[in-house]
């Protein structure tokens, strides 16, 4: 990875543990199951004292708790504990061509790949190949860009999405995979599913680093998106993740003003690895995020007819109507608000006393990239890429200094 090619994903020197129980190994991103910390004490008895990613995570259920509090200190001296051990085999200068049998039964197809985040921008109106599909929070980064400056390694969550309506970058992948090593194979814990990933290297990894890069082809992207087109080329967009990949470029972008221009091209903090997803990808469903609020008076009244419900309204006006009455509610009656995946669990939590649930309709995944262009990033929370269940397992480690 000495040569610096003028891409925005390309491959990358990828760790994989060694160990005996991949399951107890790989958890679910630490943004799920908010509301539900028994989820995350479940995690913890199936792990024991097997090696697993869960201490190098922070989960947003902890915040607040006194598994927080030293946070930054256990998952730094995790990381270094691992890497003394000698834990990880390194599969060098690759993506890692992955399949993720969902609990439904149905095949998702990923790309492990680098982002360069010198070619990604969260901010409103960034004209970059990599961009936000949803508002970023600014006071969610420095945790996150604390524990990012004092880490060895990164652990990525990140699922971005590509337009690749021809099927020109994991189809032939699919095809090829029993040329490919097979570098694991697995059941993910707590009704994940199962995961199994190969390594594409060599001339099979050129031939898919080319593709990606015709996705930026400019008479490819005026077919895509018309007009819009002049606000691009949008390669990549972020669909889970975003405040991750926000704070590795916040981090970023303060690092390097402390570097030589030859150490700006070749330090691994340039890149954040993430998986890379078709948007048009069968397997791959968009869920709203509902919005559930907690701890109020008990007077929280929904309207019988909600501008949320609205067919007529664009996602990011049904989503800013939703976030309004949160709002409100909040302001009349106390309380505070949770983002919740899945109908059945938010209709649950809002059932109970001092509760209510705000539930969005299905959202249409076609036409997002062409939003993003033309109107830059809908609001925060808009949307969910499947169920909770279905999210990224944090599996793969690079090394970031």
């Amino acid at each position: 990875m000495d040569e610096i090619r003028p891409f925005a994903a390309r491959p990358a020197d990828i760790l994989l543990p060694r160990t005996g129980d991949m399951t107890a190994w790989s958890v679910v991103a630490c943004d799920q199951f908010t509301s539900q910390p028994e989820y995350w004490r479940r995690a913890e008895e199936r792990i024991g004292d097997a090696p697993s990613a869960l201490r190098m995570i922070l989960p947003e259920a902890w915040l607040g708790t006194e598994k927080a509090g030293d946070a930054e200190d256990r998952i730094a001296a995790a990381m270094e504990e691992y890497l003394d051990r000698d834990l990880f085999a390194e599969v060098k200068d690759s993506f890692i061509y992955v399949e993720r049998t969902q609990p439904d039964g149905r095949v998702r197809r990923g790309l492990m790949a680098a982002l360069d985040l010198e070619q990604y921008d969260f901010a409103p109106g960034a004209r970059t190949p990599v961009r936000a599909t949803e508002g970023t929070v600014e006071e969610r980064l420095p945790p996150r860009v604390r524990i990012r400056a004092r880490a060895a390694l990164e652990l990525p969550h990140a699922m971005v999405l590509m337009d690749d309506r021809d099927e020109r970058v994991l189809c032939p992948l699919e095809a090829a995979k029993h040329r490919m090593k097979k570098l694991y194979d697995f059941e993910l814990m707590l009704g994940g599913g199962r995961i199994a990933g190969w390594r594409v290297s060599g001339p099979l990894a050129e031939t898919v680093q080319q593709a990606l890069c015709s996705l930026g082809d400019a008479a490819l992207q005026r077919e895509k998106y018309g007009e819009a087109a002049e606000n691009g080329p949008l390669v990549f967009a972020v669909g889970d993740g975003n405040h991750s990949l926000a704070a590795a470029k916040r981090w970023w972008d303060e690092l390097k003003e402390t570097l030589s221009d030859a150490e700006r091209r070749t330090h691994p903090a340039r890149y954040a690895l993430a998986e890379l997803v078709n948007i048009h990808d069968p397997a791959l469903d968009f869920e709203p995020i509902h919005r559930v609020l907690f701890d109020t008076d008990g007077n929280v009244s929904l309207p019988d007819d909600p501008a949320w419900s609205d067919p007529k309204r664009t996602i990011g006006e049904r989503v800013s109507a939703a976030d309004a009455f949160c709002r409100e509610a909040i302001a009349a009656h106390g309380g505070r608000v949770d983002y919740v995946h899945g109908d059945a669990a938010a209709r649950e939590l809002g059932s109970t006393p001092g509760c209510a649930a705000v539930l969005l309709p299905p959202v249409r995944k076609d036409g997002l990239f062409l939003s993003v262009l033309k109107n830059g990033a809908l609001p925060r929370k808009s949307f969910s890429m499947g169920h909770a269940e279905d999210k990224r397992y944090y599996l793969e480690c690079r090394r970031i200094r």
